[in-house]
């Protein structure tokens, strides 16, 4: 990927309403999240550094954001705007259902974003309690996708 091609991925991110854009090409992976206006934010690629003045960061992927609701109950939320799948392919068994027991890394659904897909993985071990969002569905950044009863 070079710095170009990065460099018109910020521009995406910021001339539209896009919260957070993630691109992988090979083994380059750069996942771009808007911060305040005005900041100074870095990112690495392979042998390059550039500092950018734009309201974006570029951050190291991670595992879906998990917030704790109550005592016990944590709500995993979609780290991007897209579309909700609960299953790797049409027909194919979804990858968790209310009741599953699901441990920290398991993938529990995908989001797909400008033709990319996202693997969402459970941030804690547990029993889904609730599935939050419809198969095929738009979510948004933010928007609770399952909650988890910690076990």
């Amino acid at each position: 990927m070079t710095i170009d091609e990065i460099r018109e991925l910020i521009k995406v991110v910021t001339e539209t309403s896009v919260a957070e854009l993630e691109v992988q090409r090979g083994e380059n992976r750069v996942r771009i999240v808007r911060s305040p206006a005005g900041s100074v934010q870095h990112f690495v690629v392979p042998g390059v550094t550039a500092p950018f003045a734009a309201p974006v960061a570029v951050h190291a992927v991670t595992d879906a954001p998990a917030v704790e609701v109550d005592a016990g109950l944590v709500a995993v939320k979609s780290p991007i705007v897209g579309t909700f799948y609960e299953a790797p392919s049409p027909g194919a068994p979804p990858f968790v259902k209310v009741g599953d027991t699901v441990h920290p890394g398991q993938v529990l659904c995908i989001i797909e974003s400008m033709k990319l897909m996202n693997e969402i993985e459970a941030d804690v071990a547990g029993v889904i309690s609730s599935k939050l969002a419809s198969n095929g569905q738009p979510v948004e950044y933010g928007e609770a996708l399952f909650t988890i009863r910690r076990s």
